[in-house]
């Protein structure tokens, strides 16, 4: 076989320093935006982005040659410097350490991407941390309770 072929797609999700609700109305679109830009020059796209005043989901495509790890270095670190170019009353922005990915097959992308867009909706009934953890279960992730927000 010739080529390689591969659609790998990712749910990730991450939070501002301590969950802090650092991403008010004024920065959250423009982020957004940038998130976007990103990944469309980095990976092999975001399919959707969505979040609230201190988490972002996203629903990226990685290429073969690129490690989960090396993704989110490269989105985490470039959308934190914008934002403090950008928003330079943002000094105190800061993403935390860490972050969640969830494989996402095909036949789920339409449903992903709609939880995706509507978290301010979804985050009316349910915190960012019981969300978290909810997301950990549904995928079978084992985490220390003492340290998964640490």
């Amino acid at each position: 076989m010739g080529h390689t072929y591969s659609t790998l797609l990712f749910h990730v999700v991450f939070s501002t320093k301590e969950r802090r609700p650092l991403m008010h109305d004024a920065v959250r679109p423009p982020l957004y935006e940038y998130l976007s830009g990103i990944a469309r020059n980095e990976f092999r796209g975001a399919l959707a982005i969505g979040g609230t005043e201190n988490h972002v989901h996203g629903l990226i495509v990685l290429p073969t040659d690129t490690s989960m790890a090396e993704a989110m270095r490269k989105w985490k670190g470039a959308s934190s410097h914008w934002v403090h170019e950008t928003f330079p009353d943002e000094r105190g922005f800061a993403w935390q350490d860490g972050y969640g990915a969830f494989s996402v097959s095909q036949s789920n992308v339409k449903p992903v991407a709609a939880y995706i867009e509507g978290q301010v909706e979804h985050h009316k009934k349910m915190t960012f941390e019981e969300e978290y953890i909810a997301l950990l279960k549904r995928h079978g992730i084992q985490y220390d309770p003492r340290y998964v927000f640490a």
